[in-house]
């Protein structure tokens, strides 16, 4: 790796590593004090300064969390691959990529030469609630339980999961709960024969009753007057979904629709339809109010949607988080009537940060066909022409069978095709997945390793590890992304609030993975450790 791109990179990355973890606080409990309903709530690409950038004006659940709640500032996920599935796996199981085995959205099978999204399941079908869902997806491919598993068996309770996305659903809830739901461009929202085998009463009677369909022609505009939003409504590099601009107002399709679908995910209705069916499924299934501890988990999609498209400097994405307040507050509002303040617990977290646009920091951009193309060029001398590298899973590139082996006999080859993926304008280092692949490189003092190697899943994770250079995109897709090890990355909130929190800011250091042995332990519930740590000590089962 070249010396200036090295200290940069660990500049970076040291800001996010996990230390030395200090004893968790101490919580003067009981088992009657111990909460009855579990509240686990995801943002996804939700960075931590959107947090801080719009802590003056939030009036409603982002304030109370973050007034009244136990918020870890410095919580970051000290791995490389950070994104959706490999996140939303962390928080909902305690444990890393290396571990719970979801290191991508979608990795390359080997087996069938093929690309597989992370919880997809040939074993599964689909069910649709509005029409003819595709595909199947269940939680097979989790390799650890969740904490609602964990809570299902352990204390008989409810586990209710929902999202826009299933990778965000599924990864929460685990492999038997009582609810799962997520939307699908087809057929709305869905579930799987995993899950389920037909449509669950309360779950139609709500969305037949408040059809995603209601908002058509919606008209999304500013929550607050354009001069409280920073920097511009149509920032260079912005790109926008099909139908609309860059610029408030976006209006959503006048019809139902593949184009209404797309856009509906992209606005805060989606998020405040999600917020009312949570909502709705307390009230139905009487979360909170049985035996056990149930668990209710929500992960809201749009800010990553809006953040792809338009940047984390942008009017949308700061207006999706100040109305998500609101979104939140509803909620908890309502958990309060129904299920009791002070009966219930709450953590926030988020799946992983995102970078700011190239065309606004000076960085660039590359796609994964640029990286596949070098590698071909550079062993074609050696294996001759052909195609050597088969898939790109943004840092993870797949070679084609038999070349892995070519290479370990041919070290010449090797060092021509690591040089020239170093030798790409995106790219600061490029290295053999077998250099991360011990379980000793997960404690490495060598940064960039350490995050790769708490990335890697023997059999799933790629041939070659590609990192890249800091503000720069190993994607020509969207306006921008994430998946790296930089601070915009990494860093994400994680806050907790309700029975047993005391309120305060924390500087410790923390991750994602920390959110379920902290819920467990605040609500009472054996939990099976696995990488994260409790961050506050409370009631222990006896």
């Amino acid at each position: 790796m070249r010396p200036i791109i090295l200290a940069a990179l660990i500049v970076a990355i040291t800001t996010c590593t996990t230390a030395v973890r200090p004893a968790p606080r101490a919580i003067e409990t009981t088992a009657g004090d111990r909460p009855s309903l579990i509240v686990l709530l995801v943002v996804d690409q939700m960075r931590t300064d959107y947090l801080e950038r719009a802590l003056p004006q939030f009036t409603s659940g982002l304030k109370r969390l973050t007034a009244e709640g136990a918020w870890f500032k410095n919580a970051a996920y000290p791995y490389l691959n950070t994104i959706t599935c490999a996140g939303h796996s962390t928080i909902g199981t305690g444990a890393f990529p290396y571990r719970h085995g979801m290191v991508l959205n979608t990795w390359w099978d080997r087996t069938t030469a093929r690309s597989r999204a992370c919880t997809a399941d040939s074993t599964a079908r689909n069910i649709g609630y509005s029409g003819i869902a595709s595909g199947g997806d269940s939680a097979a491919s989790l390799r650890v339980p969740t904490l609602a598993d964990q809570v299902r068996e352990r204390a008989q309770a409810r586990v209710v999961a929902m999202s826009l996305k299933p990778r965000s659903a599924i990864t929460l809830s685990g492999r038997h709960p009582t609810s799962v739901v997520w939307f699908d461009d087809r057929a709305g929202w869905a579930t799987s024969s995993a899950f389920t085998a037909e449509k669950l009463a309360w779950l139609s009677a709500f969305i037949d009753s408040r059809p995603a369909s209601q908002d058509v022609g919606a008209v999304w505009n500013r929550l607050l007057p354009e001069a409280q939003y920073s920097g511009s409504d149509k920032g260079v590099g912005e790109r926008s979904p099909q139908g609309w601009t860059t610029s408030f107002p976006h209006v959503l399709g006048k019809s139902a629709g593949s184009e209404f679908n797309l856009q509906w995910q992209r606005s805060p209705f989606a998020d405040e339809y999600l917020g009312r069916m949570a909502a709705a499924s307390v009230d139905a299934l009487g979360l909170g109010k049985g035996t056990g501890t149930d668990l209710l988990a929500v992960s809201f999609s749009t800010l990553d949607l809006v953040g792809h498209q338009f940047g984390p400097a942008s009017h949308e994405v700061q207006d999706v988080v100040l109305r998500l307040d609101r979104t939140i507050g509803a909620l908890l509002d309502h958990l309060d009537a129904v299920v009791g303040r002070g009966r219930y617990v709450v953590a926030l977290g988020a799946d992983h940060g995102v970078g700011a646009l190239p065309e606004q920091t000076g960085g660039g951009r590359q796609s994964g066909d640029q990286v596949l193309a070098a590698i071909d060029r550079a062993l074609a001398p050696y294996f001759g022409p052909g195609r050597h590298a088969v898939y790109s899973g943004y840092t993870d590139i797949y070679l084609a069978p038999g070349v892995l082996d070519k290479l370990k006999k041919n070290h010449s080859a090797t060092a021509a095709m690591l040089d020239a993926l170093r030798d790409l304008p995106a790219l600061a280092d490029a290295f053999l997945a077998d250099e991360i692949s011990g379980p000793e490189m997960r404690t490495s003092t060598d940064p960039v390793k350490r995050a790769a190697a708490l990335s890697y899943y023997p059999g799933r994770s790629g041939d070659l590890v590609i990192v890249p250079k800091e503000n720069w995109m190993l994607s020509a897709s969207s306006a921008t992304t994430h998946g790296t090890l930089y601070r915009y990355d990494q860093r994400v909130p994680v806050l907790f609030y309700g029975s047993g929190v005391p309120a305060g800011v924390h500087h410790d250091p923390a991750t994602p993975a920390d959110i379920a042995p902290t819920l467990a332990g605040l609500a009472g519930v054996k939990f099976d450790r696995m990488d994260g740590t409790p961050l506050l000590a409370a009631w222990v089962p006896r």
